[in-house]
């Protein structure tokens, strides 16, 4: 099923492909300041609509995330990194996703804090 979402000006846009099953709630320092719920999809299931200059990036502790974030609305709607495997991913916050019903989700829990 296909999915679009952005941040909330618009200026951040994106589709992906996918069923949006379980998604995570990291109580990392970032993602707690930030309220995302993460949903990942591998990187060849991604497409942003908008050019990557729109976008903000911000990386933090390992360096190895991509936070990526509108810098006209603030709004943080995908990050960019990889699994353990190597694999390219991109972790979706959720809340940016058109047209979800956030209390319809199956929400876990990740100590992300303690990673």
């Amino acid at each position: 099923m296909p999915h679009t979402g952005g941040c909330h000006c618009g200026k951040v846009a994106y589709s992906f492909e996918g069923e949006i099953g379980t998604v995570i709630d990291c109580n990392c320092s970032l993602c707690a300041k930030r309220g995302g719920l993460l949903h990942f999809v591998p990187e060849s299931a991604f497409t942003l609509k908008t050019p990557r200059e729109n976008l903000g990036s911000y990386r933090f502790n390992k360096r190895v995330i991509d936070h990526h974030f509108c810098p006209a609305c603030g709004v943080a709607p995908f990050s960019e990194g990889a699994d353990p495997q190597g694999n390219k991913m991109i972790a979706i916050n959720v809340r940016c996703v058109d047209g979800v019903d956030i209390s319809a989700l199956d929400i876990r829990a990740h100590n992300g804090r303690d990673a």
